[in-house]
């Protein structure tokens, strides 16, 4: 079950949670992958996705990259959410460490999940902290990066029809590294 560990209301009226869990349980409208470019499903959150939601969001993906080709960082692809208690899932790909450029790769990843959000009138979201598994992103950088980005998307976009962003951690630690970074970025 995923639980809530904090929340904040963002001043033009969108709610951002901070929950700990499994994003393959979220009843959203659509929820995040931290995909690869190829869309290939093999591990970490992707391949959670594909096991719970299902082969068709496998088949579609691989139907994306056949007509759209490579998935960038600013422009995610995005499916059905096939058997998941969501509608759509939002492909993104986030930067692997050491790589270069990383903050700035992470930043136009999540702006990019945000704006197909919008593109396809969704009211609610939810995230992982992408780029943290098997990427190599330090959780607590990756953490304020996201949040950061969240925070300046909706204060250029105040009247979003994207109401609720939930970011979907799955362990204590980058719970932690989360909390932190949220009371750094938000609070006074």
């Amino acid at each position: 079950m995923n639980t809530v560990v904090a929340e904040y209301a963002i001043p033009s009226g969108q709610i951002l949670q901070l929950v700990q869990g499994d994003i393959t349980t979220e009843h959203v409208d659509a929820i995040v992958n931290a995909a690869n470019e190829h869309l290939q499903h093999g591990g970490g959150v992707a391949a959670a996705i594909v096991r719970r939601g299902g082969e068709t969001i496998r088949r579609e993906s691989d139907e994306w990259v056949r007509t759209h080709g490579r998935v960038t960082h600013g422009e995610p692809a995005w499916t059905s959410g096939g058997n998941l208690p969501c509608r759509h899932v939002i492909h993104a790909v986030g930067p692997a460490w050491g790589k270069g450029d990383e903050d700035a790769k992470l930043t136009t990843a999540v702006v990019g999940s945000l704006r197909v959000a919008e593109k396809l009138g969704l009211s609610s979201l939810a995230m992982p902290a992408l780029s943290t598994g098997i990427f190599g992103f330090p959780k607590e950088r990756a953490a304020g990066v996201i949040l950061a980005t969240i925070r300046q998307y909706f204060a250029g976009n105040p009247t979003s029809g994207l109401k609720q962003v939930r970011l979907v951690l799955l362990d204590r630690a980058t719970v932690d590294a989360f909390l932190k970074a949220l009371h750094d970025h938000f609070q006074p």
